[in-house]
C-alpha cells in the first residue's frame, strides 16, 4: 500500500518537471522575454531542487526558507537532565555526590499550574545541582549532570 502511495508521488514530480521543462522552454517574443516569463510574474527562475532522503528512499523536492532554516536536532546528553520547558523550582530531591537508581525522583518543576515530577532516566552518581528551590528556569538549561 505505501509503495503504491510512494510511486504515485514519484509519478506525480516526475510529470511537474516534465511540465516545468516543456514551460520553459518556450518561444521568444518580440521585448526577448519568455512566454513563461510573462505568465508566471514573480515566480522565482532559479528554483534548485534538493534531495531529501525518508528511510532510504531519496526525494527531489523543493525546499522552503522555514525549513532550510530551521534549528537541526541533536541526541541529546543522558547524563544532563534540561528543563524542557521554563518553569519554577518547587523542591530538590537530591544533593551533589548522592548514588541514585533509575526511576528515583530528582525534583518537581512548576510550570503552567502543573507540578512535574522529574525522575532519573538511569542510575549513575549525581556531579552537579545547578539548581535550588524557589529558583525559576529557563528553556533548555541545563538542571542536573550525572557522572
Amino acid at each position: 500500500m505505501a509503495n503504491k502511495a510512494i510511486q504515485g508521488i514519484k509519478n506525480k514530480i516526475d510529470s511537474a518537471d516534465k511540465e516545468v521543462n516543456k514551460l520553459s522552454s518556450g518561444v521568444k517574443t518580440s521585448e526577448g522575454r519568455n512566454k513563461m516569463d510573462e505568465e508566471l510574474v514573480g515566480v522565482n527562475k532559479n528554483l534548485r531542487y534538493q534531495s531529501l532522503i525518508i528511510e532510504g528512499t531519496k526525494y527531489r523536492t523543493l525546499l522552503n526558507r522555514k525549513f532550510e532554516n530551521r534549528k537541526n536536532w541533536n541526541n541529546p546528553d543522558p547524563k544532563k537532565v534540561i528543563s524542557y520547558i521554563p518553569g519554577t523550582v518547587v523542591k530538590v530531591f537530591i544533593r551533589e555526590g548522592q548514588q541514585v537508581e533509575q526511576g528515583d525522583s530528582i525534583l518537581i518543576l512548576e510550570a503552567m499550574k502543573m507540578k512535574n515530577r522529574i525522575v532519573f532516566s538511569r542510575s549513575g552518581k549525581v556531579k552537579s545541582v545547578n539548581v535550588s528551590e524557589g529558583e525559576k528556569v529557563p528553556k533548555d538549561y541545563v538542571m542536573i549532570e550525572l557522572e
